[in-house]
Parts: C-alpha cells; sequence; structure tokens
C-alpha cells in the first residue's frame, strides 16, 4: 500500500525575508525585496536590478563554524542550508548524533550551479600560479552536490543524498522526487528543496540574451511586473527553499505539525518540438502535465482554488495562462484565483520552484492569495482569457482547499505539484 505525504517542515531564503515569519508577512503585505545593484550598474549590465536576500555575518555562524566560513565562499550552498536546516528544525528534528547515520532521512536538494563565486576565486588563483591557496573546501562547494552533500553531513542522513538540476523547475522537481520516495515506502522523511547561487556570474547570461527588465534601473520595486502590459523582462534574483517531506505515518507517530498534504503532481519535457524549444515551452507539454498531474491527484480540474504560476514577466505570460486554461477548460470568473512572486522576489531561477513552493502552502495554510504586485495594468491578452479579479493585486482573505504550483524551465521541461490542506 502507497504512503500518504505531508509536509512537516518549512525554510526560506529569500529577498523579501530569512524566516517563514517575516517572509509570510511580507507575502500578505506584497513588500518588494527588488533594490538596484551597484555591482550590477558597475559592470554595466542592462538590469540593474535584482532580488537577492541579504545574509548578516552574525546569522552564517548560526549554520557554519568559524572554520566551516574561513575559506567559504558559495551563496547557493550558504542559502540551501540556511533554509534546509530551519525546515528540519521547523519539522521538529533534529540532527542525528548517533554514530552511524539515520538511515530513514535523507535529501534531494536542487542547484543549477554550485560555488559560482568559488569557481572564479578559483581562475583567478589558477592563472596567478597560486593552486595550493585554493583551500581544503573548493571541491565541496564547487561539485554540483555540494548542497546536499553539506546538508547530508549536517544532518547524519544516511538515506539518498543527492542533487537534481532541471533549470527553473528544479525546485518542483526535487520536491517531487521525494514525494514519490516516501510514498513508495523508500524513506521517512526527505528533506527537499532547491537552492540558487547570486551574483553577476549566474545572471550575466540571462543579461546577454536580453530577458531581463532594463527599463526600470531607477524605480526597483516597480522592475518586476508580471502579467502586465508593460512588462519588461525577469529581475535576476536569487534564494532557497526547503520542505520536509514525509510519510503521513511517520508524522502522525510524532505528533507532528502538518501544512498540507501532496496530493501528486508530474513532470515531463515537450522535448523541444512544435512550439518548444531550449527557452520556450511546447504548450501540449504543459497542458500534458498540468492535466497528468491532476489526474494522479486523484481530483477534479474544477477542484483546484488556487495556481502559483511560474509567470516570469516576459512574453511568455499570455501562453502560460493560456496554457492553463486549456488545461483545466476553465476560464473567465471559472478559473482559480492565480498570483506570481516574481513580482516581490524576482526570478529566483533554480531556486524558483521551491520559494515559490514555500508561498504556495503558506497561502493554502493560511487561506489567503498574496497580491500580483505592478499588474495594475493587466495584459489585454490575458484579461481576455480569464476575470482580472482572479488576479489580485490586494490581499485576498479565502478558503483554500486546493492549491497547484506549475514551473517551466530552459530546456522544455515542466512540472506541477498539488497540494491539499490537512484535515485530522
Amino acid at each position: 500500500m502507497e504512503n500518504r505525504v505531508v509536509i512537516t517542515g518549512m525554510g526560506v531564503v529569500s529577498p523579501i525575508g530569512n524566516d517563514l515569519e517575516t517572509f509570510l508577512e511580507s507575502l500578505k503585505n506584497g513588500t518588494s525585496g527588488i533594490k538596484f545593484n551597484q555591482q550590477l550598474a558597475d559592470l554595466k549590465f542592462s538590469c540593474q536590478v535584482s532580488g537577492a536576500p541579504e545574509i548578516s555575518e552574525e546569522k552564517k555562524l548560526d549554520y557554519f563554524t568559524p572554520l566551516e566560513l574561513r575559506n567559504f565562499n558559495s551563496t547557493g550552498i550558504l542559502y540551501g542550508v540556511i533554509a534546509g536546516l530551519d525546515a528540519w528544525k521547523d519539522a521538529g528534528l533534529e540532527p542525528s548524533n548517533e554514530k552511524n547515520p539515520d538511515w530513514e532521512s535523507g535529501t534531494i536538494f536542487g542547484a543549477g550551479t554550485s560555488g559560482i563565486e568559488k569557481f572564479r576565486e578559483s581562475i583567478y588563483k589558477i592563472d596567478d600560479l597560486q593552486t595550493r591557496k585554493l583551500g581544503s573546501t573548493a571541491v565541496s562547494q564547487t561539485m554540483n552536490s555540494g548542497i546536499s552533500a553539506y546538508l547530508g553531513g549536517k544532518l547524519g542522513l544516511g538515506n539518498q543524498v543527492t542533487t537534481n538540476s532541471s533549470a527553473c523547475t528544479t525546485g518542483t522537481e526535487a520536491i517531487l522526487m521525494a514525494f514519490d520516495r516516501i510514498k513508495l515506502g523508500k524513506a521517512k522523511r526527505i528533506l527537499a528543496g532547491s537552492t540558487s547561487d547570486s551574483g553577476p556570474y549566474i545572471w550575466a547570461g540571462f543579461d546577454a540574451i536580453k530577458v531581463c527588465n532594463f527599463k526600470s534601473n531607477e524605480n526597483p520595486e516597480k522592475a518586476s511586473r508580471p502579467m502586465s502590459e508593460t512588462s519588461a523582462g525577469f529581475v535576476p534574483g536569487s534564494g532557497a527553499g526547503a520542505f520536509v517531506v514525509e510519510s503521513l505515518d511517520s508524522a502522525l507517530e510524532r505528533n507532528a505539525k502538518i501544512y498540507c498534504e501532496i496530493l501528486g503532481g508530474n513532470l515531463n519535457s515537450g522535448g523541444q518540438r512544435g512550439d518548444g524549444s531550449m527557452t520556450a515551452p511546447n504548450s501540449l507539454a504543459v497542458q500534458k502535465c498540468v492535466k497528468d498531474a491532476i489526474f494522479e491527484s486523484g481530483i477534479l480540474p474544477k477542484n483546484i482554488d488556487y495556481i502559483n504560476g511560474h509567470l516570469t514577466a516576459t512574453s511568455k505570460d499570455a501562453l502560460e495562462i493560456e496554457n492553463l486554461t486549456k488545461a483545466l477548460n476553465r476560464k473567465g470568473s471559472n478559473f482559480p484565483y492565480i498570483n506570481s512572486l516574481k513580482s516581490l522576489l524576482g526570478h529566483s531561477l533554480s531556486a524558483a520552484g521551491s520559494v515559490e513552493s514555500v508561498a504556495t502552502v503558506l497561502q493554502l495554510y493560511h487561506n489567503f492569495v498574496a497580491p500580483n504586485i505592478n499588474c495594475e495594468d493587466l495584459k489585454q491578452e490575458i484579461e481576455n482569457l480569464i476575470n482580472k479579479d482572479k488576479i489580485p493585486t490586494k490581499l485576498i482573505s479565502t478558503e483554500i482547499n486546493i492549491a497547484a504550483k506549475v514551473s517551466f524551465g530552459f530546456g522544455d521541461v515542466n512540472g506541477c505539484i498539488i497540494f491539499k490542506k490537512y484535515y485530522k
């Protein structure tokens, strides 16, 4: 018999808060975390604003020893470890202090890159013939599985410890991979999530291909405009989101807090066929992903109360809404509430799916829909598909029973998770 799967802990590092309480209040208030970035201006980026977490040196010492930090230079691992350890604590769990690891717990924690700042430092030292001065942690910071390796060691995890990578779908994929492992009884709990490096060396490629906003450098909080007629590309961001994904039996046995149940989901690819490409989604694949997620979850499209969209503030926003109306066979006033947290956060790339899933679960748990700021001038193409009041620009208090999170990434990859409020 397959296990039911629930979420018992969450952690987040983001431009609008590095703990659940601050993050929740920022969501409710529509507080933007996007700021002018002097480094991007100095480097002559077209987009000179960003959404990056701010971590104090004191806070770092709550998660890393001074020795670990001495040669440490990886924002992605930093964000992921903070979010991951916070999620573990939020779930009422402790690191394993036994001689043997915790065989029933593991981590699937995704990343797009690892330690890009450490790579840059390494290149300069190698070119300057200072290879021996790289430090003992150069490899662990720059290997793609660095984030899961750090979390596995800090928590003593003995089940699967791995890192996945699927562009902007990475976080959503990690949660669904954990869901599958728990459902099949291969683990009791998995720390699932994703992280993204921060800074110009990860964001430069997007600026170069002109998908980033370049019109609002003097007004950062207005720069990220998903679904807006005046959107001009996404604002680069970063952060990390983390979840303790656990079997319901295990959660009940230890009397854990339960945020919600994961009913199911789906991952697929458009194969870069049809209207799909390396950078554009295959519409049929997007629709199939959502339909299959609904089918696997054992619900009907009409049961979905709220969708957390991918919606990046590019020309593809209207296409995403069109695909969702077709997948659900719902439009106009019959469409669920939908928002894009990228108006507050920017696009946190490989961390987007997990950070935005934290926001999705919080809205489900607390019964509200966060405002779509900067969307007062809704695209006419979108307004032709769904009623404007389904895209609220102010906080909406409403009962949410079932929520969907969708993610779409470079490489024509798609993900959809269905979350449901847990009732005892």
